[in-house]
């Protein structure tokens, strides 16, 4: 029987009586087993945990990059939309110029009267295409449509070089500081509610504020009737336009016959005639026929 045990004697380190401890082999071999699967368990749990925490490490490492990846499209996104705008102004900016230099036609200017952001009516920045939908092709559209775009100002600035004169009798600016409250086209007649014609824009501003010329030229008359009420009419040479700034006070800055130059100070904003509150009824007319306004001025 002695031969199928395993004793162990225990000396204790103070004294005491000496242990002998007697084990079966059996019963050897199942604790020293179970060590050896509870050290491998250990290691393995050892092993599981330093991996998850490389993983976790490496995994918040993503996170960051993910996000700095993020605001870096988000960036460009802003940058496409930026630059899609500053395109559009420059394109309608280059159409206006155009169409003062005589090499187009008013009706190759699409835009609605009275915008300003450059974008088609109904279109905002947020709705121009983004970064998601963007590719190659558009960001070589885009520096296409800016070739186009020095290209057609480069050949402006030459021949613009060779008309300043007649640049200075050119209607460009607006003749009022405030907003445009109704634009070039047919509308509803604000009293009667049926369409009429609308030959000018109307830009709404407080009563008093001065009215300029919009370009150099002579006064050629000033006078009331009772729709336009006080009103002012200039002639600009060499261009063949002609302006009439409306609705004014009676206190005018300038006499028949008078030359001006733009910028100049004819009127001050009033309410006289068929209006309903203070505003100029500004219109442009070129060889007697009548011109958007909104097609000369540059400054928006």
């Amino acid at each position: 029987m002695q031969k199928n045990h395993i004793s162990f004697i225990i000396i204790p380190h103070h004294k005491g009586r000496q242990r002998t401890l007697s084990l079966s082999k059996k019963r050897v071999r199942f604790i020293l087993g179970l060590t050896i699967f509870v050290v491998l368990s250990l290691s393995a749990v050892l092993v599981h945990y330093g991996l998850m925490t490389g993983i976790n490490q490496k995994y918040k490492v993503l996170l960051k990059e993910n996000a700095n990846q993020v605001e870096k499209f988000s960036q460009y996104e802003r940058t496409i939309v930026s630059l899609q705008a500053t395109i559009s102004n420059s394109e309608e900016y280059a159409r206006k110029l155009n169409i003062m230099a005589g090499l187009k036609a008013s009706e190759v200017l699409n835009m609605e009267a009275g915008l300003g952001s450059g974008l088609k009516s109904g279109q905002s920045a947020g709705s121009i295409l983004p970064l998601q939908e963007a590719n190659y092709g558009q960001l070589d559209e885009i520096s296409k449509r800016a070739d186009r775009v020095n290209l057609n100002l480069n050949t402006l600035v030459n021949i613009f070089g060779d008309k300043r004169v007649d640049l200075a009798y050119t209607p460009s600016i607006k003749p009022s500081n405030g907003y445009i409250s109704s634009s070039y086209g047919i509308r509803d007649d604000p009293f009667t509610g049926k369409p009429i014609m609308h030959w000018g824009i109307d830009i709404v501003t407080a009563e008093g504020n001065p009215v300029v010329a919009t370009a150099d030229g002579t006064v050629i008359k000033r006078g009331y009737d009772k729709i336009s009420g006080n009103y002012i009419k200039i002639s600009h040479p060499r261009t063949g336009y002609v302006t009439i700034y409306c609705h004014l006070l009676s206190e005018f800055k300038v006499k028949n016959g008078q030359k001006v130059k733009r910028g100049q100070t004819i009127g001050l904003v009033g309410s006289t005639g068929k209006a309903i509150g203070p505003h100029v009824h500004y219109e442009v007319q070129k060889d007697g026929k009548s011109k958007n306004p909104w097609n000369y001025l540059l400054e928006e």
